[in-house]
């Protein structure tokens, strides 16, 4: 499906970005894995190198514009275009309420979840203009969608990002660039996994999605896949929740 294309996936170093690039790699695609985590992203550079696919690892904080900008560079380098992007990467922040929630990590959240997707993009879409077009796709959340207690900059940032993906699917259509936007409910990655030791939590959790567990990592990537193959060539500006009912509880 994705012969001779090139994918480029940010926080790609474990759970729900390791799926994605490895599924990327599955269809064909050579994969850029990127991460801050240089030990998570070589794992999934070799998850996916191993069975015979093709990655590379390079490392970027995408919260700074200059690595973002890099890391689309090295991209072209390497291998000559860039026709897929999944703009993954992502941090919950604190638990607070607004009125308690420190400044330092508010502005944490929003560079990480929601400046880098403008970076990137930024970057990402002229290189896809040369290519003759492309498909990204932002990782945002149900949480983009509506609200949750004690997470202001996360929703706040999940919000954004389906906003941002509006407007550059707006905005670059009719350069053969479609944009669309992942909302995933709860999903059994590392993260979510340290609930689990607190039972009431987990099951409090679960019970919020009317499907009776949480996701899985690779029923994300699988909605990412499709969203960036010629299967979705009509669909863009839109989010897609992938929530096990959470939304409609």
């Amino acid at each position: 499906m994705f012969d001779g294309k090139v994918a480029l996936v940010t926080g790609a170093a474990s759970g729900i970005g390791r799926k994605i690039a490895q599924l990327y790699a599955a269809h064909g695609a050579q994969v850029i894995v990127s991460d801050i985590a240089e030990e998570g992203g070589k794992e999934t550079v070799r998850l996916i190198n191993e069975p015979g696919g093709e990655a590379i690892f390079v490392r970027a904080d995408v919260s700074k514009p200059s690595d973002c900008e890099s890391l689309v560079q090295q991209t072209l380098n390497q291998f000559g275009h860039l026709d897929m992007a999944c703009n993954n990467a992502g941090i919950t922040g604190e638990q607070n309420r607004l009125a308690d929630y420190s400044i330092d990590d508010w502005q944490r959240v929003i560079a990480i979840n929601l400046s880098s997707v403008f970076y990137c993009m930024k970057y990402e879409i002229p290189a896809m203009m040369k290519a003759g077009g492309g498909s990204i796709v932002n990782m945002a959340s149900i949480l983009g969608l509506v609200a949750f207690k004690g997470a202001p900059a996360y929703v706040a940032s999940k919000h954004g990002i389906i906003g941002l993906t509006a407007s550059a699917a707006v905005e670059y259509g009719q350069e053969n660039i479609r944009v669309n936007a992942v909302s995933p409910g709860f999903i059994r990655t590392p993260m979510i996994e340290e609930m689990e030791q607190d039972k009431e939590m987990y099951e409090n959790l679960v019970s919020l999605h009317p499907i009776g567990r949480l996701g899985e990592p690779g029923e994300i990537a699988e909605l990412v896949i499709w969203l960036s193959s010629d299967k979705a060539s009509f669909i863009t500006g839109a989010a897609y929740p992938a929530d096990g009912g959470y939304l409609a509880h």
